[in-house]
């Protein structure tokens, strides 16, 4: 059975971030992933965690209310992304983190697919044991970002040849990008290496869509692949009065999903 990972930025938000973790686990999933876990020291996370899995972490935004998204793919921020790769290692390395979402930032044009090229071969030099993803954001949602198809996604993952980057296949943007996220998943399953899931068209609880996810579970539980399912959406009420989704999926109901 895949395992499913709350993503503590967007769930359980009627308390305070440190205190989430312990609700995530009463209420059933298997681990975490938190966006930006750069407000809090590694040591107060670790305590707050409490051996919950944490399925991964991005690479920090730089000034989020001033548009920044990242910095892989911006020509002339090498060094502020680098620095901030390191730490978003170092932290990974604390916590144990399974992958790291390294942000590309806004920019577009070739110099920045270059740059994007060279700063992910370069973070793979830097930490060899760690895994990491991309993931190709819709532009409703992050405006000018540059990664923001799937497409351009699996080209620049197939010419770096890097085993250890994988693609984050969030159903949400993969619905909005492409419009039917089951094609999507069709054509780049065998890169894919972490799993976003929310209900559409709303980003609510999971479900709806026309996408299939019990059948993903299905596939995931089949192949053995060592896959996150982590639900990252935005609850329509308090988180949990609204996780029916996660049992019915733990226990393959037909319910959700098509």
């Amino acid at each position: 059975m895949p395992l499913f990972a709350a993503n503590l930025t967007m769930l359980f938000t009627e308390v305070p971030s440190l205190q989430r973790p312990e609700l995530a686990a009463q209420a059933g999933f298997d681990g975490a992933e938190i966006l930006f876990p750069y407000e809090h020291a590694a040591s107060e996370w670790d305590k707050a965690l409490a051996g919950l899995p944490l399925a991964l972490i991005n690479t920090p935004p730089g000034d989020w209310a001033a548009g920044d998204r990242g910095f892989a793919a911006i020509p002339g921020e090498e060094r502020r992304f680098r620095d901030g790769f390191l730490r978003a290692a170092e932290l990974a390395a604390r916590l144990g983190a399974a992958r790291i979402h390294v942000m590309a930032g806004v920019a577009k044009g070739p110099v920045a697919e270059q740059t994007y090229r060279e700063n992910l071969a370069w973070a793979c030099t830097q930490a060899p044991e760690q895994k990491l993803t991309i993931e190709p954001i819709n532009p409703d949602d992050m405006p000018g970002y540059f990664l923001n198809d799937f497409d351009q996604a699996a080209r620049i993952l197939d010419d770096l040849a890097q085993p250890q980057i994988g693609l984050q296949f969030d159903l949400w943007h993969a619905a909005r990008i492409h419009g039917q996220a089951t094609a999507v998943w069709a054509a780049h399953r065998a890169r894919v290496s972490h799993v976003q899931i929310a209900g559409f068209p709303h980003r609510n609880e999971p479900g709806g869509g026309g996408f299939d996810l019990p059948g993903l579970c299905a596939e995931l539980d089949a192949t053995g692949d060592d896959i996150w399912i982590a639900a990252e959406y935005r609850p329509a009420r308090a988180t949990v009065h609204g996780l029916m989704w996660l049992q019915a999926l733990k226990g393959r109901s037909r319910l959700i999903g098509a």
